[in-house]
């Protein structure tokens, strides 16, 4: 649901009608220049602006056509309704009229029959406006007319000027257009006239005579009725109604009698509908006697209309009208039906005689009221207020008689800027011109309300601006000053300024964290310039408590410079903003470090991203600056950039159509899209849940995509970030949006011209946009924003199969085949509706207490058969059985707590264990998560045909490294029913794993032979380049010696027939591959260049034209007879590394240095930066930055190898070149990811178990490292500034990075208790 600000209604009288279209209540008012078209409380059908004209004057509604008139100072623009169904209906322009007068003034308008609209300024028009435009009556006036309307059946015109006594009565002689006469007569009064009514007939009711009300100055109300229709006074004096003697308190108190009285009038067809209605609710309500229901029955069987009088002090006195057409009038004609005591409608008591209001009532089928009252306050606000006839007619006391079901009002002008609190509970937009409000948040029953609280009309230009204490107090930054406003009265006061003189643009206005210890009272404030330069002010607030009279405290805010300071960051800064308030309160912060508050963040010129922090020193009267992460973003000329207070910027390119968002802490790209260029970004908006699950808004000119966090998902390769909502406003306004803005509540405040929306955070699951996420069946339908975040980045349930899928690779099968266990035991009675315990009866300790020891004898037994040392009885392992037994269960049952496509992985998972249990005792760890993710991606393929892309490199080093291969090449081949092609080779990444030369010639060969017996005619030139890779060239001219079918035969058998030592035949094989090249046929063009000796060439065409890295370095693997040939140490050197490097796989890159030989490398490459261990030039692409290049797999692969180079010897981690921050940056980044990926009981095994290796102290000054150590303050140690050194801190953050590149040559390392370490993570 949203709730609508459609904008400050303009105070005229017209600015808003009311009219019942096709059974569809339609309310239009004129806001600014805009027409605002609604259908309900918080329906915004459409909004019109008028870009030529400053204001506009008049709204009028055709209840017969539907069209909608508007005037401005000299034209009137007439809409027609487009479309058929009532929803659906637009209005477009149908004409423009122009009614230019020698005396400018306000024009009014009423719409008569026959599609006539008549138009009131210094002459009366009246047009015909179908089919075109034709003025049909004109008549001058000596003064502009205030009002002129329409009878109901159009016959007659009631029309009176500004301070006016006399009504002039209309009365229409002829219909037509080519000749239509008006007559004229008076109503006199004896004061101006302020208002007229006409009585509204009933439906079907046509030859009732007209009635014709009118409320003067001096209190009364007049009822006039027709006579004689023949005579010269058409219309008389039938009754009045004194409204000062009609409001009797009954307590005594003193009352003016100049205190104002408003009036409206009920009319018998709405009252009669709004009884009936009344009725009929009491009716399906149960309720057994209501009196005042019962009088308001006796009082319609008169069929009476209602007057209904009240003033500003609660008091309502209803009157009924009877027998109008009665030529005389009895003494019951007008009797009294009720008195009412506060009857809550909102107007003030403080009201001055000046103040106007405007009243329209109505009852329509459409309503959930029974009664509707749209009350007009000529302040700037319009009430839609409905209840119950009898509610409100109660004599009796009562607490709420009308409900209030929206309050529009907001801007005449274009919004500029909407900046929240940093609760969210309030928020202050702001426009072009610097009129300011402020509005405070509050939650009904069914949506989020915003109530103006106060506003600000400052003659300097605004800035920057911040809220303080929810918008009771409002800090505005101008060019060369700032002021404090208090917001608790309307309009806010001035409390203090204070001048200042910066050289440089200003960027920001940024608030400063403060400690617990300081003055709760005492804010302060900095803005910093574009030089780095800044100014800090101190903000002193009067305590809550000195709102009560009797406190002596201060009661006025204060507004004082603190101190002035300089960053000291020499670089090209581009902009610095503050951060978006997201999941944070106050900003306090008890550290000075990597883990304090961050305030603000900035990027420069070249794309570099910073988070700050900020100290206050009370006593040195100072602010100190600390960077507290820093990344390398790789956009250059960023346009836009916003960040949260939990670690996560988005950053926008030149062009405004790429996104990237960005972890601060890990320094990864997280998000990475590009948008069209036609819908450029334009504003981002950060919100989180309360368990700090980031939700961001991106917003365009006409709409505002929101993106949700989600898991990572190393496997599927699923996306971090995902649109879950998209709202579009170009369908209720053609003006593009403004600004938006979260609040507290999780609604989104969307401003677009003078109009504020308000998107709830209730989100259909059901919408396109989110039926491809991961949402259970269960789940779908209307759900709250929070709740759905949280779910699609919250912790997994144990049997979801991408915790299954990392337990295995984290070398937990045992634990995988319990859950797979527990899951098939409850799921046996398991029926719809039930609760599914997520953790299936296990104990999280389960996951990290390390097992106990085992004995010699276990020992013995893991040797021999790879058994893990926890490794489980075959009565408890997932037999083929069971797994069958589970997997029927899951295709008839649907699982809480997973959508339908994770449970068919879920069953594809049960699957793979079964099979990988099936060979556990006959391979190791590393060949059984090889299997395992090898089968997994067998049975996806043959589910979705498309997806035939091979496995990924982690899992070919899973393989490579495992001492199992000859069994894995068994169950690869038997996959593919021992017949195996190239593309199958390539699929199983086998030519990249093998480390056996025998077994990779043998199964080459065999590849060979598959390619010439896969097809009928048995073609030599499919196995040319496998049998010339194995210089078995005789082979190979035997084969084309029976291809007799083959044209080529003669000439390729006569060519393959001679010596290619000889370099006349080389020639000849290098002029045919390149002959090959220009053909296209690049396979058989590599395997010419085999035959002419050139190895090189061959795996060139195999790289850069079959583009094809695993066929290349089978061939040169083959070709040269082992790993250390030169062709393959080049390809793997200039090609494979680089692209690794570029591509940032850190599989891949330790897959080749181990290739290489160069196993530092190989282990350095897990946990840094590919680019940066290879020392690469050229800058890494955007996906090297991303989240996926640190799969959390990593940490197993690197525990590994490093137990591996323990046993060889290199018992230091210098050997490996991996120093001991390094290895705690990576084991705390994996820790991060698998929290990412929903697997929080892993992150916790790893941080509880992980054992860091000890140091031997080599240097002679280690009595010195001793004693001088560094404390890690920062969990990615990629920006240096964001360390603090032996406890200084640095206010210069150059001077800071310097000192810190001096403690990092430092070998004693403090590791820090697990209490420290698990408050990183939030465990």
């Amino acid at each position: 649901m949203r709730v609508v600000l459609p904008g400050k209604p303009q105070a005229k009288l017209q600015a808003v009608c009311s009219a019942e279209w096709q059974g569809q209540r339609l309310v239009a008012y004129i806001t600014g220049n805009a027409l605002a078209i609604l259908g309900g409380p918080h329906d915004l059908i459409q909004t019109i602006y008028h870009d030529a004209c400053l204001a506009l004057d008049a709204v009028a509604i055709d209840e017969t056509t539907g069209k909608i008139a508007v005037s401005s100072l000299d034209d009137v623009y007439v809409y027609r309704p487009v479309g058929r169904h009532k929803k659906l209906s637009k209005w477009l322009l149908q004409c423009t009229v122009s009614c230019s007068t020698e005396e400018r003034g306000c024009l009014t308008l009423s719409w008569g029959s026959s599609e006539e609209l008549l138009v009131g300024s210094s002459s009366l028009q009246l047009y015909q406006t179908a089919p075109s435009v034709t003025q049909i009556w004109l008549r001058n006036l000596s003064r502009p007319v205030k009002i002129a309307s329409f009878s109901h059946d159009a016959s007659l015109i009631a029309s009176t000027g500004r301070y006016d006594r006399l009504i002039k009565l209309w009365k229409r002689q002829s219909y037509g257009t080519d000749d239509t006469r008006f007559d004229f007569t008076y109503l006199s009064h004896p004061a101006t006239v302020t208002g007229i009514h006409w009585r509204r007939l009933q439906e079907g009711q046509h030859y009732t005579d007209n009635v014709v009300y009118s409320i003067c100055r001096d209190s009364k109300i007049r009822i006039w009725t027709a006579v004689d229709p023949h005579g010269p006074q058409a219309f008389q004096l039938w009754a009045e109604i004194d409204m000062q003697e009609s409001i009797q308190p009954r307590h005594l108190e003193a009352v003016s009698p100049s205190e104002p009285r408003y009036a409206f009038i009920i009319d018998s067809c709405d009252f009669l509908k709004a009884t009936d209605r009344a009725v009929q609710a009491a009716s399906n309500g149960g309720q057994e006697e209501n009196h005042a229901l019962e009088h308001l029955m006796e009082v319609v069987k008169s069929n009476p209309e209602i007057c209904v009088i009240l003033d500003t002090r609660g008091h309502l006195s209803v009157w009924g009208l009877q027998d109008l057409e009665c030529k005389t009038r009895q003494a019951s004609s007008v009797f009294n039906v009720a008195h009412v005591e506060n009857f809550g409608i909102p107007i003030s008591k403080e009201s001055s005689a000046e103040a106007n209001f405007h009243f329209l009532n109505f009852c329509d089928q459409q309503t959930d009221s029974a009664f509707a009252l749209v009350l007009h306050d000529f302040d700037g606000s319009i009430s839609w207020l409905g209840g119950s006839l009898d509610e409100l007619f109660d004599p009796s006391p009562r607490q709420q008689r009308l409900r209030t079901k929206a309050l529009w009002t907001g801007h005449d002008s274009s919004i500029k800027k909407i900046v929240r609190s940093v609760s969210g509970k309030a928020a202050m937009s702001r426009t072009n011109d610097n009129e300011a409000l402020i509005w405070k948040q509050s939650q009904s029953k069914s949506a989020t309300v915003m109530s103006r609280i106060s506003s600000i009309d400052c003659p300097e230009h605004i800035h920057r601006s911040w809220l303080l204490r929810d918008g009771d107090w409002i800090v505005n930054l101008h060019h060369h000053s700032i002021s404090l406003w208090s917001a608790q009265c309307s309009p806010a006061k001035l409390a203090g300024s204070c001048a200042f003189d910066l050289e440089a643009k200003l960027l920001c206005l940024v608030p400063l964290p403060k400690k617990s210890s300081q003055n709760p009272n005492n804010i302060y404030l900095a803005t910093i310039s574009a030089d780095m330069m800044g100014i800090a002010w101190e903000i002193t607030l009067p305590s809550r408590s000195a709102r009560n009279p009797q406190s002596s405290e201060l009661r006025e805010g204060k507004i004082r410079q603190f101190c002035t300071f300089a960053i000291g960051l020499r670089e090209d800064l581009a902009f610095m903003l503050p951060v978006d308030p997201a999941g944070s309160s106050d900003l306090i912060s008890s550290t000075f470090d990597a883990f304090a508050t961050d305030v603000a963040i900035s990027y420069t010129r070249d794309g570099i991203l910073r988070s700050w922090t900020a100290d206050v020193d009370l006593q040195n009267s100072s602010v100190k600056w600390l960077a507290t992460s820093r990344v390398e973003t790789g956009v250059d000329e960023p346009f836009l950039a916003s960040g949260s207070s939990i670690k996560k910027t988005a950053l926008v390119d030149s062009s405004k159509t790429r996104l990237t968002i960005w972890d601060m802490q890990s320094g990864q790209l997280e998000h990475d899209e590009q948008y069209g260029a036609l819908d450029p970004i334009q504003d981002l908006d950060w919100s989180s849940t309360p368990d700090d699950q980031s939700i961001l808004a991106v917003g365009f000119p006409h709409k505002v995509v929101i993106l949700a966090q989600m898991r990572y998902d190393y496997y599927d390769v699923g996306p971090a970030w995902a649109p879950i909502r998209q709202i579009n406003l170009g369908q209720s306004t053609p003006h593009p949006i403004g600004d938006s803005t979260w609040l507290g509540s999780g609604s989104l405040l969307v401003g677009a011209g003078n109009q504020l929306v308000v998107y709830d955070k209730q989100v259909t699951s059901t919408d396109d946009m989110i039926l491809d996420l991961s949402v259970p069946v269960h789940k779908r339908g209307p759900m709250d924003l929070f709740n759905l975040v949280t779910y699609l980045n919250g912790p997994l349930p144990l049997f979801h199969p991408q915790f299954l899928s990392q337990c295995i690779l984290a070398g937990k099968l045992v634990q995988v085949q319990k859950i797979i266990l527990n899951l098939f035991k409850a799921l046996k009675f398991f029926t719809d509706g039930d609760d599914l315990d997520s953790f299936v009866s296990m104990s999280p300790a389960d996951f990290y207490v390390p097992p106990a020891r085992v004995t010699s004898a276990a020992r013995e037994e893991k040797q021999s058969s790879y058994i893990t040392s926890s490794a489980a009885n075959d009565s408890e392992a997932v037999s083929e059985n069971v797994a069958t037994a589970l997997n029927e269960i899951l295709a008839k049952k649907s699982v809480p707590q997973v959508s339908s496509k994770e449970q068919i992985h879920l069953a594809d998972m049960v699957e793979c264990v079964a099979t990988v249990e099936k060979h556990r005792r006959s391979m190791d760890e590393n060949a059984m998560r090889y299997l395992l993710f090898f089968r997994q991606h067998m049975i996806r393929k043959n589910q979705v045909p498309a997806d035939q892309a091979g496995i990924t490199f982690r899992e070919i080093v899973w393989a490579y490294h495992s001492s199992s291969q000859d069994i894995l090449l068994d169950l690869v081949s038997r996959q593919f029913h021992n017949r195996m092609l190239w593309k199958h080779a390539r699929e199983s990444g086998a030519f990249m794993w093998m480390t056996d030369p025998t077994a990779l010639k043998t199964h080459f060969e065999t590849i060979a032979r598959n390619e010439y017996t896969k097809t009928d005619e048995k073609n030599p030139i499919d196995c040319s380049l496998y049998y010339l890779a194995l210089k078995k060239k005789s082979v190979l001219l035997g084969l084309w010696r029976m291809a007799s079918w083959n044209r080529e035969q003669a000439s390729t058998q006569r060519l393959l027939s001679n010596n290619f030592s000889d370099p006349r035949w080389k020639t000849a094989a290098l002029k045919n591959a390149y002959a090959l090249l220009g053909k296209r046929r690049f396979e058989y063009a590599a395997a010419f260049f085999l035959l002419a000796g050139n190895l090189q060439d061959a795996v060139n065409v195999c790289l850069l034209q079959v583009r094809d890295l695993q066929l290349a370095v089978a061939v040169a693997r083959v070709y040269e007879g082992d790993d250390k040939g030169p062709v393959l140490r080049s390809l793997l050197e200039e090609k494979v590394l680089p692209q690794a490097g570029l591509e940032g796989n850190r599989w891949l890159a330790s897959w080749a240095c181990w290739m290489l030989g160069r196993r530092e490398f190989a282990v350095r490459t897990l946990i840094e930066p590919v680019h940066k261990v290879l020392g690469m030039e050229e800058k890494p692409r955007m996906q090297a930055r991303s989240w996926r290049a640190s799969d959390p797999a990593l940490v197993v692969l690197y525990k590994q190898l490093r137990a591996s180079s323990k046993k060889e010897g290199n018992a230091k981690k210098e050997r490996l070149g991996v120093g001991v921050k390094m290895e705690w940056d990576f084991v705390m980044s994996t820790a991060r990811s698998y929290r990412r990926m929903g697997c929080d009981l892993l992150a916790l095994d790893l941080v509880r178990n992980w054992e860091f290796w000890p140091l031997e102290d080599t240097n002679n000054n280690s009595n010195n490292n001793k004693e001088q150590s560094f404390e890690l303050s920062k969990i990615n140690g990629s920006d240096a500034a964001a360390v603090v050194v032996n406890g200084i801190e640095s206010n210069n953050t150059e001077d800071h990075e310097q000192k810190l590149k001096q403690t990092q040559t430092q070998t004693q390392f403090v590791e820090p208790d697990a209490s420290s370490l698990l408050d990183s993570f939030g465990f």
